[in-house]
């Protein structure tokens, strides 16, 4: 897999397409019929969504997500390494005016590590961050 090609998919992207109450989950919906490119996401990234949408929604919403998330013909999760969490720490504090979590910031460094360009996201840090792609467009 060539990962500058891949789309890295957040927290907010798991959440709207799994939460049909959710402001974005048609906008969600849309994109993931309609995206050619592989997949992505990071091992933070699945114990974020995984306890969030057990809390938000219940056991049996979070299990349903989470064999779609460690189903590899559907998405690789990449592990953060040490210099990613390293990078992450740096980024954090540089960037104490922003609301950005640390597995935000473990995601902008693993994107730039790994030099993926894209996101799917519906969360406002990844369009602050200001290096990457964020789909959908919602302009």
């Amino acid at each position: 897999m060539i990962l500058s090609h891949a789309i890295l998919v957040d927290t907010s992207a798991y959440y709207a397409l799994k939460d049909k109450d959710d402001a974005f989950h048609s906008a969600a919906i849309r994109f993931v019929k309609t995206n050619i490119y592989p997949m992505v996401t990071t091992n933070l990234i699945v114990v974020e969504t995984l306890n969030l949408v057990k809390q938000r929604l219940g056991c049996r919403h979070a299990i349903e997500i989470g064999k779609k998330m460690f189903d590899p013909s559907i998405i690789n999760v990449l592990n953060i390494s040490d210099e990613d969490i390293s990078e992450a720490w740096r980024i954090f504090q540089k960037y104490d005016d922003k609301g950005f979590s640390f597995t935000d910031c473990a995601s902008f460094a693993v994107m730039q590590r790994l030099k993926i360009h894209s996101v799917f996201a519906f969360d406002e840090h990844f369009r602050q961050y200001g290096k990457f792609i964020v789909h959908p467009d919602l302009s």
